[in-house]
């Protein structure tokens, strides 16, 4: 997630997403940077238009998502022992 969110910093200041750039924000932060990955990502988002990818997320992030299941609600009944039925319960067994 590092990387998305240095990409997504470079993105809000409009600078350009390079691997140098990428790499001094995450060295910045305390991230060490793995130059494959960096390679990797600044390729994969050559040809991506973030803004519409952003919107996109924010479109199916806030779509109502329905339920998976509905949730069976238990019903607890409490049982109260008082000291009457407890005498009463011992006496059935003792006779």
């Amino acid at each position: 997630m590092d990387y998305i969110y240095a990409v997504l910093l470079l993105h809000k200041t409009n600078k350009e997403i390079t691997e140098a750039n990428l790499k001094a924000i995450l060295t910045s932060a305390g991230v060490k940077a793995d130059d494959a990955k960096l390679k990797g990502l600044v390729a994969t988002l050559k040809d991506i238009n973030i803004e519409d990818a952003i919107a996109k997320a924010s479109v199916v992030a806030a779509a109502p998502a329905a339920p998976a299941h509905e949730t069976k609600k238990e019903v607890v009944e409490e049982h109260v022992v008082t000291e009457e039925s407890a005498a009463e319960g011992l006496s059935a067994l003792f006779g």
